[in-house]
Order: structure tokens, then C-alpha cells, then sequence
């Protein structure tokens, strides 16, 4: 075994979760590469210095580019806001240091191509945290598709619906203020990626973007929202199979909204991530009178289970999800293989929103070709 020291920028929600995994991952995997929780970086000081105590960190800065430049420093983990994923990302790639970066990619098109130029020409390990891919269900709906069991993709409807700004008088912040930062940013990099690691590439797509409270409390009075809400769009994919994607931040009811139905030729599978231990399994050519979607629950059978728990149902959470991301990591850096999903793979997300925002203004189908 091992030991790297690992940097973590960021120290909010996600970054916390890391912090978390890095302390489990050789328990749960027992990974050749022990994780070090070496350096934390926030933006003052003291902060950084109380949140190095309560996460386990050895020490503290608040300079990003001191962490980055740190010797004891080997493998840095970015989780602050979208805006400085790109200077940052490809400041440590330039140092020769491996990175996983929070989606999405970077805060424009253009950043996540620059980023994925970074990382080509480093040659180090890159990965984007898109951590719902990594559920044992989907996991096994993965490999179910792989294998042909539901035949030729012919249809898949896909949605993230969450409520957390379902109230107009929620105030503003951050998430309603950077375009990077809207619901096109925050949520939907998620269920495009599983639609695209689950259904293969989307060839064009038709959208509309919408703004639903244009404003909201501020710290003076009410102030504007500058970015979007939610969005529907359709799609028609390279395997000639037909989609919808629904993406919303103000679901009223919905807290994690993340699901996909997928139809083939022989059997569908139908997954929520309000229940995420299940995946719904249908095969066309069962017995008549036996047919109807079964209710799988994952167990030790399934990828990744197993490490987590011996119990089938007894099921594993959201934390796991980053567990298995880290140790993905961890293995990148070891092999110097890539690993999925990379940062191309987080550019390719980056193209489907871009298209988006391009077929909303422009009124129009837009093939991802025009996206390059």
C-alpha cells in the first residue's frame, strides 16, 4: 500500500463529501493507494483552518495556488463553484498533478474545451464527478444494455426534477446569479450524462429554456435571476432511437427527481433515484400472462455492491456514490489508464447544453455538430 496526499478545493456540500470518501475508500476497497488528507483550500484563512479540523485535513490554506504547488500535494479534488473549475483545473494539470473535478466541467463551452486540451497535453489523470452513474442499479442497467438483453434502444425518457427553488420567496445567491450556476448547470450535467453513457451519443435535440421567478428576495429588495430555471427538450439519438429530458429546479414535490425509463425492441428498464437500490427490469419475450416489470433490488451481485454491504436490499446511499468515485480515481492514477467519465466525457455534456441554449434562442432543431 501506498500513501498520496490528496488537495481539496472546497469546502461546501460536495467538497465535505469528498472529505468523507477520502477517509473511507481504502476501508471500503482496500485500495492499494491510501488517500492522505494533506492540504484544504477555502477562500479565508480561518475558515480553511476550521474546516481543515472538522474534515481531517493536516493542514490549511487559503491559496488555491499554494495548494497546487504544495510537494506533499499528489492528486487534488476541485469542489468549489463552477466559475473556477477551468483556471484551476488547468493550473494543476500543468503542474503534472491528477485532478476530478465536480460537474460541470467548467462554467462555458469554452472552458471545458480548454480543460480537455489541458488534460490531453498533461497526459494525467482527469475525471469529472458525475457520481449518479455510479449506483449499483445503473451500473446494472449499464451492463443489462451492453449485453443486448433489451434489444435495440428505440426510446428514452429521461428527467432531474428537483424543488429546492420551488418557492418564488426562497432568496437569491450564487445558483441564480452565474449562468454556469443554473438549473442547465447544476442539475442537468447529470441525467444528460447517464443519458449518454446509457443510450450512446445524441445527434440533435430541439429545446426551451425557461426562467419560472424572474426574481427573488435579495439582501436590498428583490433582484432579477439571470439564468434558468428549467428546461424540456427532445432528441433524436445517433442509434436513430427517439428522447425527451426534462430538467427543473422548481418540481414542486420532487426532491431527487433523477430518472430514466429506456425502451428496446426486447424489454425496457426503468430506474428513480428516489429509489435507488431498485431497478425495473421488463422482458418482452417472458411467458403470456407473466409479463410486467420486475423490481430488482441490488445486492452483492451487482457492481460495487458488495463492498458496502453482504445484504441484498439492505442497499447502499448517496456517500457510496463518491466511495466508488474516489476509488475510480484512485485507480486512474495508479493504471494511467482513463478512467470513465473523463473530462471529454464532461465536455461531451457541456456540447448537449450549449445545444440547448442554442436551439431556445435560435427557435430550431441544432445537430451537435454545430457544437465543436
Amino acid at each position: 500500500m501506498t500513501d498520496i496526499g490528496f488537495g481539496l478545493i472546497g469546502t461546501g456540500y460536495m467538497g465535505k463529501r469528498h472529505a468523507v470518501a477520502l477517509k473511507a475508500v481504502g476501508t471500503v476497497f482496500n485500495t492499494r493507494l491510501r488517500p492522505v488528507c494533506e492540504l484544504l483550500c477555502t477562500t479565508t484563512a480561518s475558515g480553511a483552518a476550521q474546516k481543515a479540523a472538522e474534515l481531517g485535513f493536516n493542514r490549511s490554506t487559503a491559496d488555491w495556488r499554494d495548494l497546487i504547488k504544495d510537494q506533499r500535494v499528489r492528486a487534488i479534488i476541485i469542489a468549489s463553484p463552477q466559475f473556477t473549475h477551468s483556471q484551476i483545473a488547468r493550473a494543476a494539470l500543468a503542474a503534472g498533478k491528477p485532478v476530478l473535478c465536480e460537474k460541470p466541467l467548467g462554467a462555458s463551452l469554452d472552458d471545458a474545451r480548454a480543460m480537455v486540451a489541458a488534460a490531453a497535453s498533461a497526459r494525467v489523470a482527469n475525471m469529472i464527478g458525475f457520481n449518479y452513474v455510479r449506483t449499483p442499479a445503473t451500473q446494472l442497467a449499464h451492463e443489462i444494455i451492453g449485453n443486448g438483453e433489451i434489444g435495440k434502444i428505440v426510446h428514452v425518457r429521461a428527467e432531474h426534477t428537483e424543488d429546492f427553488y420551488a418557492d418564488p420567496e426562497a432568496p437569491v445567491s450564487w445558483r441564480t446569479r452565474d449562468a454556469a450556476s443554473g438549473n442547465l448547470g447544476d442539475l442537468a450535467p447529470h441525467i444528460i450524462n447517464a443519458v449518454l453513457r446509457l443510450a450512446g451519443p445524441i445527434e440533435r435535440l430541439v429545446a426551451d429554456v425557461q426562467t419560472v421567478h424572474l426574481s427573488r428576495p435579495g439582501a436590498t429588495g428583490r433582484e432579477p435571476v439571470t439564468n434558468d430555471d428549467q428546461v424540456d427538450f427532445i432528441c433524436r439519438f445517433k442509434n436513430r432511437a427517439m428522447g425527451s429530458i426534462s430538467v427543473s429546479r422548481v418540481a414542486t414535490g420532487k426532491k431527487m427527481g433523477y430518472a430514466y425509463e429506456i425502451t428496446g425492441t426486447d424489454g425496457a428498464l426503468r430506474f428513480d433515484g428516489e429509489d435507488q437500490n431498485s431497478l425495473w427490469f421488463y422482458e418482452r419475450r417472458s411467458q403470456t400472462g407473466r409479463q410486467g416489470f420486475k423490481r430488482m433490488l441490488t445486492g452483492p451481485d451487482h457492481p460495487d455492491y458488495r463492498a458496502f454491504c453482504l445484504g441484498p436490499g439492505h442497499g447502499t446511499g448517496y456517500g457510496d456514490q463518491i466511495i466508488i468515485e474516489v476509488r475510480d480515481f484512485l485507480k486512474a492514477i495508479e493504471t494511467g489508464e482513463p478512467v470513465y467519465p473523463t473530462f471529454h466525457d464532461g465536455l461531451e455534456v457541456s456540447r448537449v447544453i450549449a445545444a440547448a441554449f442554442r436551439s431556445t434562442e435560435q427557435r430550431r432543431w441544432v445537430d451537435l455538430a454545430e457544437i465543436n
